[in-house]
């Protein structure tokens, strides 16, 4: 951090004023709760996962966002919970600096509520993102009281989204929707199917593949089965004819013509 001195001309002392870091590292403090970094780092895994292909976005969470239109690190910046950029080059960075990004800001904006962030969230940030940022898709969500919005950029100002019948909102953005899930806010697919994380593609992938394997071996049981039955039924057949051979040989004993009967 960088300390100087700024002279406060109604009190005639100096105070000291801290500035963010001078390399732009992000300096976002510390999350509320570890329900807030298991809310964000969920969302991250996920939309990664989904996009594992893509080169052109970039996703953080807890990054400081700097924007002033001076290109001061000292003034104008902000730390969304979780956002999204659209048609830029997939890496890792310090923190987003607009200046640096083609002017770009982000596409979509998630801020997870509390207590303390509330009020903020929901006037002073939307507004920023709404008249500064324009950034078509901003959500909120309270993973405690399951308090869950989303809004829509419309002629400049956020206009709230309709939700689905399951309680969804789409973001137009992503092509997603979002909703809670298990208490936590996940990705859905347009027709409504979860995102899933890794873990959940392999637990998924290992569930089919004991599914698969458990489909062959009963058809390999019906097949023995189906076996097992033919050689019983073989077995009647040679039973039948060899008692038959029986009888005719009885017949014959008694100067009795079998074929003749």
């Amino acid at each position: 951090m960088t300390i100087v001195q700024e002279l406060d001309d109604q009190k005639g002392i100096c105070q000291d004023v801290i500035f963010p870091p001078g390399d732009l590292y992000s300096d976002e403090p510390p999350l509320e709760s570890e329900l807030h970094l298991e809310q964000i780092m969920l969302l991250l895994k996920c939309l990664k996962w989904l996009w594992r292909d893509r080169n052109d976005f970039y996703a953080a969470g807890n990054l400081t966002i700097y924007y002033s239109p001076r290109q001061r690190k000292s003034e104008h910046f902000r730390g969304p919970d979780f956002f999204v950029v659209l048609g830029t080059e997939r890496k890792t960075r310090k923190s987003w600096v607009v200046w640096e990004e083609d002017g770009k800001y982000p596409n979509v904006i998630l801020e997870i509520l509390s207590d303390s962030t509330a009020n903020t969230d929901k006037d002073l940030k939307k507004k920023i993102y709404q008249d500064t940022f324009r950034t078509p898709d901003y959500f909120w969500f309270d993973p405690y009281t399951q308090e869950f919005a989303g809004f829509h950029l419309v002629d400049g100002e956020y206009q709230p989204l309709e939700a689905s019948e399951e309680g969804y909102l789409w973001s137009h953005q992503l092509g997603l929707y979002l909703g809670v899930y298990q208490g936590l806010l996940r990705f859905f697919t347009r027709d409504g199917q979860l995102i899933p994380t890794p873990e959940e593609t392999a637990e998924q992938a290992q569930q089919k593949a004991e599914q698969e394997q458990q489909k062959a071996e009963q058809a390999q049981q019906k097949a023995e089965q189906a076996q097992q039955k033919a050689e019983q039924a073989q077995q009647k057949a040679e039973q039948a004819q060899q008692k038959a051979e029986r009888l005719s040989a009885k017949l014959r004993e008694l100067n009795i013509d079998p074929d003749t009967i």
